[in-house]
């Protein structure tokens, strides 16, 4: 199936288009470019009223998901990772990573990187979808990937025909300051899926 994301504003990795679009076939990038070269064909088009980028890395992957603890919301304890009060059970630890998977989703991350020792969370990791990078555990950090530096340090790869379909939509954005300034991550895309949307 073919897809047309189109962008009040698209960054591959190198340029930056205005009203650019990702045209996806299944799992891969097919094109890329101005959305009126593109526009036009069977795809169906999903429009983003935001910035395009491909998707991010998050480099404290490992201790986010085999460390931290993910409360679930039912727990009233927020949705911020925390240090568990004591020895968590593979179940919820599993359950956390699990959920602390859909909050990097809702941050831009399509892979995370560092070492996973535990077999519920390498097993989590793998159902999500999420590329993991191998890597030194780069210790605690933000589930933003782009909190720790901005966007030139926090994107996996870039957007290029034949590749991967993946990538983030945020909220704002500009030329001048690609991402970064808090925006909301409106969505997230993987091989070509729509794993998260905001709400």
């Amino acid at each position: 199936m073919l897809t047309l994301h189109r962008a009040r504003l698209l960054f591959t990795g190198s340029e930056t288009v205005e009203d650019g679009a990702v045209l996806v076939d299944g799992a891969v990038v097919a094109a890329i470019g101005p959305f009126a070269e593109l526009a036009g064909g069977p795809a169906r088009v999903r429009e983003w009223p935001g910035l395009l980028v491909p998707g991010l890395l998050n480099r404290h992957g490992a201790w986010l998901l085999e460390t931290a603890y993910h409360p679930d919301p039912r727990e009233g304890a927020g949705d911020r990772p925390l240090l568990p009060a004591g020895e968590l059970t593979d179940e919820q630890r599993g359950g956390s990573a699990r959920r602390g998977l859909q909050r990097l989703l809702a941050h831009g991350a399509t892979a995370l990187a560092g070492p996973l020792h535990r077999a519920c969370v390498r097993t989590a990791v793998t159902r999500s979808g999420l590329r993991h990078l191998p890597g030194p555990d780069t210790g605690p950090g933000p589930l933003d990937p782009l909190a720790d530096g901005g966007l030139d340090t926090a994107l996996h790869r870039p957007l290029t025909v034949g590749a991967p379909a993946d990538f983030a939509v945020f909220a704002a954005g500009t030329a001048a300051e690609p991402a970064g300034g808090g925006a909301p991550c409106l969505a997230t895309v993987l091989d070509g899926r729509l794993l998260y949307r905001r709400r």
